[in-house]
């Protein structure tokens, strides 16, 4: 299992953990499937009221789809498949709220995850950048779900800039990205105190009103998505000169800002 979840019956919060520490939580195939069925199960839960999503080992959050998972296609120049449009917990359709507990590092596709999370606490370890660029990729939805919780000159920059520079926690926190900054190692107890502050409220409430914040955002979300594989299909370049780019990458340690 890639995914734990552990629950707390008096406290109605749950505690899901991408547990892949060897890869920093990167999100394989297997994961991918994992998470799904994870906020499907959790909404047919009723002792869960919150919910709370961290990554196992401190060194990072997530880094997205593992670059060693293999994502067969179709043909047709029309389909595109992408494991990580269903890892989240909306597009399971979970309204139970979702706090996400940030530590190390968080790119590329970990957007997919905290683009859905109704808010984030991070501790101070935490640094979040996106490297599509850098590799000749398209940020296309990572792009969209975070410029739905950013200014658009701070994720202009962020997407831009690739894996040249990276956004610390206070500035991320500067910037509405991140609700509350913690001391190093904090950010999970910070998250489920917040989660069991709201699990004790009549979850009809709660859930509506998740459900609420959602829907002011979601015709954005959806333009934004409609776009995305076309320009991901123009943009990115092939998956050999990708792998090219990621292997002659620089070795100098990015800005961190």
């Amino acid at each position: 299992m890639t995914v734990r979840v552990t629950a707390d019956k008096d406290t109605g919060v749950a505690v899901v953990t991408l547990d892949r520490p060897e890869r920093h939580n990167a999100v394989d195939l297997e994961t991918a499937g994992e998470l799904s069925r994870t906020w499907r199960a959790l909404r047919f839960d009723d002792t869960v009221r919150a919910v709370v999503l961290t990554g196992a080992g401190g060194r990072a959050f997530s880094t997205g789809l593992d670059r060693d998972a293999v994502v067969p296609q179709p043909a047709s120049p029309y389909s595109q498949d992408d494991p990580l449009l269903a890892i989240g917990p909306k597009a399971n359709d979970l309204w139970k709220p979702v706090i996400a507990a940030v530590a190390g590092m968080a790119c590329g596709g970990a957007f997919y995850l905290l683009g859905e999370a109704d808010f984030v606490v991070a501790d101070e370890t935490a640094v979040f950048f996106d490297p599509h660029t850098s590799y000749g990729m398209v940020s296309a939805y990572e792009a969209v779900l975070t410029a739905q919780r950013m200014p658009y000159g701070e994720v202009a920059r962020m997407v831009l800039m690739g894996n040249a520079e990276r956004v610390s926690a206070r500035r991320a926190y500067e910037v509405g990205l991140v609700s509350e900054v913690t001391e190093a190692g904090e950010a999970l107890a910070a998250a489920v105190r917040c989660a069991t502050v709201i699990a004790g409220y009549p979850a009809e409430g709660v859930q509506g009103s998740v459900r609420a914040l959602w829907a002011a955002k979601e015709a954005a979300r959806e333009r934004g998505f409609a776009t995305a594989p076309h320009l991901i299909t123009l943009g990115n370049l092939p998956e050999e000169r990708q792998a090219q780019l990621f292997a002659d990458r620089p070795r100098t340690p990015p800005r961190i800002r």
